[in-house]
């Protein structure tokens, strides 16, 4: 029993361990710390407070009077005056004033909701970025390793004199060199959202050492040269070690956290092709982007607001009550000697300057014919990010079927000449040129896929954003 309480517990630490390192808890985490998603989450409840502020009445007038010297009536001495007023405005002007605060509060919400899934989607874009940095050191690492081995055994040789090295690994070695591929963006500049980090600029390598080239040279120049590749090749990782610190920085701000801690569980990216719904242009297809919903709310508050100022433009009705305090004179015979009036009042403005009527209802038809402009042009906008995201998300998968492929074919050739060299004098130059063509269909693939990724958080931040 207590060994299989301990397995359980190991098993819930390993899986909790897991989830703390996932791609969703550093989205979670983001979105509850990110501080762009905080303001824009705070003015959408500052907007919530202007229901209430719109939706009263004015506040009632009340005047009060006093007599210095009682001013003598007929019924006795008026010493003191109170006049309370309410004012009402125009039957469905509160109503409409309440209508397009409502709506305004709502494309607040919609502006708070693409705040967050611009934070998404630029969480993953850097994860995907530190994923691909990350397989970049690893990949120069085993090339590290790979010369470190060629180095070894051609020394042997030499030193054995059992063979004598006539490849000028010179020109050999120029396909040698790791390429750390960079970690940017690919074309992948979206939404405002370019990566921006300092990437290492490497080229990939190249195959051009000739099939059983000999010049002459000798086995001590070659082991100079695999040296100089080394060394090349270790500042190449040092670099990729500073380039990943710059995107980790980048990945912690977003989470709005110090930015030296440590970013785990980059080390592996789905290949999981998107829906066909999400790949089929429709009239629907980007109903649930929030800059749209926020430009359909701002576009209903304002013919709201017309509403509301045709209405001003009618009379507003007050009622109150003026409440005279009258003391007893005793030179009036009056029998109302003493008692206090109470009058009823109406009272009704009068708005005869009709032009600012018309000029506020004229401004606001304006704003509702400019906000259908922008819903037009940004429509317009997400479709051709769309077909860009598009483009680049197939261009990502029949690139990472390819050099899948190439690097399947690459291995088994490898490992015909590895067996081969192990027991005749085969060429070393051409076991290190397949073996670095290995190396580059790495790098390649992981660029695809990083790419394909990234475009397919790319076409769900336009089309299918994450729930709220």
């Amino acid at each position: 029993m207590k060994n299989i309480i301990l397995y359980i517990c190991l098993i819930t630490f390993s899986l909790s361990s897991y989830s703390q390192d996932s791609l969703a808890h550093y989205l979670e985490t983001a979105a509850k710390n990110n501080p762009t998603v905080l303001q824009r989450y705070n003015e959408y409840l500052a907007s919530l407070q202007k229901v209430p502020q719109v939706g009263s009445l004015p506040d009632p007038q009340l005047d009060l009077g006093v007599f210095l010297s009682p001013m003598e009536l007929i019924s006795g001495n008026q010493v003191a005056e109170v006049k309370l007023m309410q004012m009402f405005p125009w039957f469905g002007v509160i109503r409409n004033a309440k209508d397009e605060m409502s709506l305004m509060s709502k494309a607040k919400y919609e502006t708070f909701r693409d705040a967050k899934f611009q934070v998404y989607y630029d969480v993953q874009r850097i994860w995907f970025d530190l994923f691909k940095v990350r397989q970049n050191i690893l990949i120069s690492e085993k090339n590290m390793a790979l010369l470190k081995t060629i180095e070894r055994l051609t020394l042997v040789k030499y030193k054995s004199g059992s063979i004598n090295i006539g490849t000028s690994l010179g020109s050999k070695m120029g396909s040698g060199k790791a390429a750390a591929v960079s970690s940017g963006s690919s074309g992948m500049n979206t939404m405002g959202g370019n990566s921006g980090a300092a990437s290492t600029q490497q080229s990939t390598p190249s195959s051009s050492i000739p099939m059983g080239s000999s010049s002459g040279g000798t086995g001590l120049s070659d082991i100079y040269q695999i040296q100089i590749e080394m060394g090349d090749l270790e500042n190449n990782i040092a670099s990729l070690r500073n380039e990943e610190q710059v995107v980790m920085a980048r990945f912690n701000s977003l989470l709005n956290r110090p930015q030296r801690m440590t970013v785990t569980g980059t080390d592996l990216l789905p290949f999981e092709p998107l829906d066909s719904t999400d790949l089929t242009v429709s009239d629907s297809l980007f109903s649930r982007n929030p800059m749209l919903g926020m430009l359909r709310y701002e576009r209903q508050s304002l013919e709201a607001r017309r509403k509301m100022q045709k209405q001003m433009g009618f009379p507003m009705v007050g009622l109150g009550v003026n409440y005279s305090v009258i003391n007893k004179s005793a030179m009036s015979t009056s029998s109302m000697n003493g008692q206090d009036m109470i009058m009823p009042m109406v009272t009704l403005t009068l708005p005869v300057y009709r032009k600012k009527y018309k000029a506020m209802q004229t401004e606001t038809n304006l704003l509702k014919t400019a906000s259908e402009q922008n819903y037009q042009a940004t429509a317009n906008s997400l479709q051709t990010d769309y077909y860009e995201a598009l483009q680049l998300y197939h261009d990502a998968h029949r690139r990472i079927k390819l050099y899948d492929s190439q690097s399947q074919l690459a291995q088994r050739t490898l490992d015909i000449m590895i067996k081969t060299f192990s027991t005749s004098n085969s060429s070393l130059a051409d076991i290190l040129r397949v073996r670095q063509q290995l190396f580059d269909y790495d790098f390649r693939k992981v660029e695809a896929l990083t790419d394909f990724n990234r475009a397919e958080a790319w076409i769900k931040r336009l089309i299918t954003p994450l729930a709220p």
